[in-house]
């Protein structure tokens, strides 16, 4: 984490004050902006399948894969067929919307489109253009729904359903916008989406994160021994939790090694480990598999939404005409 990163979740500092003029303006751009589409100056694109976007006003590690995971589980126990959208962050193709398969890797998509579809095996478009990934998606299937993951800040992308996810360790940090800040937008912003979720907390609308047992980076199978010491090594966006996750589990953290969020990794980096144990989040595990060592583990995640969230995403569902009956 840079020194700028850093002083957002500390008391007021030189960098902020530093930072606050660049803020300021881009506050007024990112206003300008969203006021231009609020009055239908610039308008939004048309697609005939209702969007649920799931994002945050905030940059870096809120939480949303595991809810996407969840709610794409949710939505087709439901009896809906579900496709997902994606920036595809940290992902370089020459082709783009790209439709992600079993032969795309990281590299080409991104590490969480990836990871979403290992888990859910379900139409994902990656692209930079999200009008582009949603029409690749309704010209190569019947969709009930598409959830976009990220995306709240893109106005120009009609959303029938917006999900906001707080990090409830986090939050705002000092509650400054970009990048005195961590905030994409003012938490006013807050006022204006269907469902606030907090990742983690106290509140009516949150989720717990359940984590499950080990498993191999290049492989199936389950995991025969237990791992007591190991190097814990992400590129997510709030590491601490990933840490604290693995020491509940009794494991002792050998070290602890953090890179930027959606880092391509390659084998040297893990050359000074040597044959030790590696554990990694399922996030980065995606992106190590070709060169992963047998005792490389990675440790998957699940959301579990309380009930507030169940009653209030279904009523929502209903009053958008996505879901009728329920």
């Amino acid at each position: 984490m840079s020194k700028i990163e850093q002083s957002w979740y500390k008391p007021f500092g030189l960098i902020t004050l530093l930072l606050l003029p660049l803020s300021a303006l881009f506050w007024i751009v990112s206003t300008f902006r969203k006021c231009l589409y609020s009055a239908k100056i610039i308008k939004a694109f048309e697609c005939k399948t209702p969007v649920i976007v799931v994002g945050n006003i905030s940059v870096g590690g809120n939480g949303k894969t595991p809810f996407v995971l969840w709610l794409y589980e949710y939505l087709t126990e439901q009896g809906l067929s579900v496709g997902i959208i994606s920036r595809g962050y940290g992902g370089q193709s020459d082709n783009y919307p790209l439709l992600v398969t079993s032969v795309v890797n990281a590299q080409q998509a991104g590490d969480e489109p990836v990871l979403l579809y290992h888990r859910l095996k379900c139409p994902i478009a990656v692209g930079p253009n999200r009008q582009h990934n949603i029409d690749l998606l309704e010209n190569n299937y019947t969709l009930d729904v598409i959830i976009s993951d990220d995306g709240m800040q893109h106005y120009k992308m009609p959303r029938s359903i917006e999900c906001c996810i707080v990090d409830s360790e986090r939050r705002f940090g000092n509650g400054f916008v970009m990048p005195a800040g961590p905030l994409r937008e003012t938490t006013k912003r807050l006022q204006n989406v269907d469902i606030v979720i907090e990742n983690g907390g106290e509140a009516n609308n949150s989720y717990t994160l359940k984590v499950s047992n080990l498993r191999l980076v290049n492989s199936s199978d389950d995991v025969k021994h237990t791992v007591t010491h190991a190097h814990a090594i992400s590129a997510i966006g709030n590491p601490k939790r990933f840490e604290n996750s693995l020491e509940a589990q009794g494991i002792t953290l050998l070290s602890t090694h953090h890179f930027r969020d959606h880092y391509a990794y390659t084998a040297d980096d893990f050359a000074q480990f040597g044959d030790d144990y590696i554990i990694l989040t399922e996030k980065d595990a995606v992106k190590c598999q070709s060169f992963a060592k047998p005792n490389w583990y990675y440790l998957p995640v699940d959301a579990q939404p309380t009930d507030s969230v169940i009653n209030k995403l279904n009523s929502l569902l209903k009053e958008k005409g996505i879901l009728n009956g329920l």
